[in-house]
């Protein structure tokens, strides 16, 4: 899972990053200059330590998730659209986090010259939008051609490609999000190469100043969550020790570090969940998509247990923390077998059977 940390100069992206990843890159960078930052973090899941705590494995392994400092964004791409390196590193992200400045301070002098979080959300939409344009009237080109020559594909399959980005071309006419469109899971998958910005999830996150009550934004898409942050302050939090970071935290009263609410909302955001497995060498979270089954799951382990699927061991995690233990799961018959087309649920916890 990579989310990408967009935003515009000065609204704090960096901070925000460090904060999530307890990092300490400079913050101020250059603006407009193509610069990416990249840090993997674990997942914090306290089902996790429950359960190494239960098997005392020789290893932990919490699920993780990638994020990408992007610099470069600027809201001034201009009618050629976004750069391809900058293109090609926004398309590897599975979704946004949209760093938004709401704080003001005189050391840092807004680009645009005063504070205003929706004319700065709406900037970069409208660069997004821009560049799906782009990308939407570019193909339905090709396909016109491809149509003329009368060689090659299917045409039916053309045409039924060339009604899809008609249709997003229309949307994007009138300023819609792709994101915001009823589109079907294939039609999704058939759209992941063609690095439209609006169709990816987004967390805006609006970055306040200490203290800063968060303001009233009417912001509403679909796969959109929009969150506010004291984000200097959950930076300093994040590169405390861990006894000093609790101290903090009740000091000005913040239930939760930025790192946990952000990966939860991610997790809701981009449509997955963990599930785990466990024994006396490994205890260890693992991430599908909501609705995966048996075999999808037994896939992001490897891709031999996929292949070989045969069948899954299932235990719910509650299950094993309400009975004690996996013996008491199983006399109580709560340990089930299941084929490949089972839907793993949240916390279920997984054994593979297979045969390759």
């Amino acid at each position: 899972m990579q989310l990408g940390i967009i935003g515009l100069p000065q609204s704090g992206k960096t901070t925000i990053f460090n904060a999530l990843t307890r990092g300490t890159v400079p913050t101020g960078g250059q603006s407009g200059r193509m610069e990416v930052h990249t840090a993997v973090v674990d997942v914090p899941d306290e089902r996790v330590d429950k359960l190494s705590a239960m098997f005392s494995p020789k290893k932990t392994i919490y699920a993780k998730v990638t994020y990408a400092d992007i610099a470069g964004l600027d809201g001034s791409a201009g009618s050629g659209g976004l750069s391809g390196q900058l293109l090609n590193t926004l398309n590897t992200m599975n979704g946004f986090i949209h760093v938004v400045r709401c704080f003001e301070d005189e050391m840092v002098p807004h680009p645009s010259g005063s504070v205003d979080p929706l004319r700065d959300l709406l900037a970069m939409d409208a660069e997004f939008l821009l560049n799906d344009m782009i990308v939407v009237e570019r193909k339905l080109e090709r396909l016109a051609e491809e149509m003329k020559k009368g060689a090659g594909r299917d045409k039916a399959l053309i045409q039924r490609e060339t009604v899809l980005f008609e249709r997003l071309k229309t949307a994007l006419e009138q300023e819609t999000l792709l994101r915001d469109l009823d589109l079907t899971p294939e039609e999704i998958k058939s759209l992941a190469g063609f690095g439209l910005m609006t169709l990816k999830p987004a967390l805006v996150a609006l970055n306040l100043g200490e203290g800063q009550t968060p303001p009233q934004i009417n912001y509403t898409h679909k796969h959109t969550h929009v969150v506010p942050l004291q984000g200097k302050l959950e930076m300093e939090i994040a590169q405390l020790p861990p006894d000093e970071m609790k101290m903090f935290m009740e000091e000005y009263n913040i239930q939760e570090p930025a790192l946990n609410l952000l990966i939860r909302l991610s997790y809701d955001l981009l449509g997955v969940q963990p599930f785990f497995t466990y024994g006396p060498d490994e205890v260890r979270a693992w991430t599908v998509r909501r609705g995966a089954n048996a075999q999808e799951a037994a896939g992001a382990i490897h891709s031999d247990l996929e292949k070989g699927f045969i069948r899954a061991e299932v235990m719910a995690y509650d299950d094993l923390m309400t009975l004690g233990s996996v013996a008491e799961v199983r006399a109580k018959g709560k340990f089930r077998l299941e084929g490949k087309e089972y839907i793993v649920q949240d916390g279920d916890l997984l054994t593979i059977r297979f045969n390759v």
